[in-house]
């Protein structure tokens, strides 16, 4: 059976709401019918509404669920550092203090204040920059992990 990670999530909180043990269950509380919601899990629709998404990770209490559909079906979402499932709390710490050190942040506010200085990028600089940006895509990919763990109930 092809199951996914909205079959998955739901049978997940079906632990805490044994509505979504069943597909019927699921489907009358997100509104949608049976069949719908068996085509969602089963990866036979490929495009699912992102209003369905964003009702399914409040019912079935996941918000990675809306980091994956960011992540994999919005062509802007694919090119962000976006995290699609939350680690334990003492790695996002780790993960995101590391990057958050005196030291680092020190020297991008330097390296910022050095480029900018004149108002323009030279292509000398473009290198830097983008080092910078990967240094920070890291942390907020951090974040986006600690912010799903604190939606969760």
């Amino acid at each position: 059976m092809n199951e996914n990670v909205y079959f998955e999530c739901r049978k997940r909180a079906a632990i805490h709401n044994e509505r979504l043990n069943s597909r019927a269950g699921a489907a009358e509380i997100l509104g949608i019918s049976e069949s719908t919601l068996a085509h969602y899990e089963l990866g036979i629709t490929k495009n699912i509404p992102v209003d369905v998404v964003v009702m399914m990770a409040e019912v079935y209490n996941a918000p990675e669920l809306k980091c994956i559909y960011c992540k994999s079906e919005c062509p802007i979402g694919k090119e962000l550092p976006i995290a699609t499932e939350a680690g334990n709390i003492e790695g996002i710490t780790v993960r995101m203090l590391s990057g958050l050190e005196d030291e680092k942040i020190d020297k991008i506010q330097k390296t910022l204040l050095r480029i900018a200085e004149d108002g323009k990028v030279e292509a000398a600089e473009r290198e830097e920059l983008k080092e910078m940006v990967q240094s920070l895509d890291r942390v907020y990919k951090a974040i986006t992990e600690l912010r799903m763990m604190a939606e969760r109930k």
